[in-house]
């Protein structure tokens, strides 16, 4: 019998760390080694919210590079992974009533590849991303995430990729040292307890929080990956926090294991 997959979000932060040699780095490579090894991945990334519902059906997903500014050497990293056109059919029939496109064109942002580029390097597990439906609302994708389940007993890892807290208005951009301002502190906080209690529910329906909430999530896509990660997983299972930490103030860092 295939050992069931936990469940993972992963705080991605600045692109940059596809290159890097830090805290967090480290922590996801030595998560990749702790983890068993999936048959396929399929990751929802913050950087995929369009209108609609996808999945990547491609053999060989490019590596997209949405981003500006940055170094040569980020934009000349190639993350090779396969396709899996069976499972992009497999989540197709999941999440029926739901229409899901096979989709041919997209590939892998790097809310994908910089941080499987350190989970598993080899870039030899299949990959497929799923994209968020930008006109639902939060609890629409929590309880879209639970018809992925069986999944997970199929070797299967549901990746999360995004930030519990990501606000670029308020980034300290010249300090990225700079501490975790209070205002993300308390919302990183209030999501771990809920987290920690299972209150799936609150966390949908984070603008409960405040205040702060207006401030940590000022738009959805870095946030909403943690409400798959939570439907997918299953009621009791352990909670675990691999990564935590900050950048800038404004991002926060932190990593959730289910299961």
């Amino acid at each position: 019998m295939t050992q069931r997959m936990p469940t993972l979000f992963l705080g991605h932060g600045n692109p940059l760390n596809a290159l890097a040699d830090n805290a967090f780095t480290r922590g996801w490579t030595a998560l990749g080694k702790a983890l068993p090894r999936p048959r396929a991945i399929l990751v929802v990334s913050a950087h995929w919210y369009v209108p609609g519902i996808a999945v990547t059906a491609m053999p060989q997903p490019r590596t997209i590079h949405d981003f500006g500014g940055f170094p040569q050497a980020l934009f000349d990293i190639r993350y090779p992974a396969p396709g899996d056109a069976a499972l992009a059919g497999q989540v197709q029939g999941l999440l029926a009533p739901q229409p899901v496109v096979l989709d041919q064109q997209w590939g892998l942002d790097h809310g994908t590849w910089s941080v499987l580029i350190h989970l598993f390097p080899e870039a030899d597990i299949p990959v497929v991303q799923l994209s968020m439906d930008d006109r639902q609302p939060a609890a629409f994708h929590l309880a879209l995430a639970e018809q992925l389940r069986p999944l997970r007993d199929e070797g299967v890892l549901i990746v999360g990729s995004g930030n519990i807290v990501h606000n670029l208005g308020r980034y300290a951009w010249q300090q990225p040292d700079t501490p975790m301002f209070d205002w993300g502190q308390r919302f990183e906080e209030q999501v771990r307890a809920a987290l920690l209690r299972e209150d799936h529910g609150a966390l949908a329906d984070y603008a409960r929080f405040g205040d702060d909430a207006l401030l940590a999530v000022p738009t959805p896509e870095h946030y909403l990956p943690l409400l798959y990660v939570l439907g997918a997983s299953l009621p009791g299972e352990p909670v675990r926090f691999p990564v935590t930490g900050s950048e800038g103030g404004a991002l926060s860092m932190l990593s959730v294991q289910k299961g």
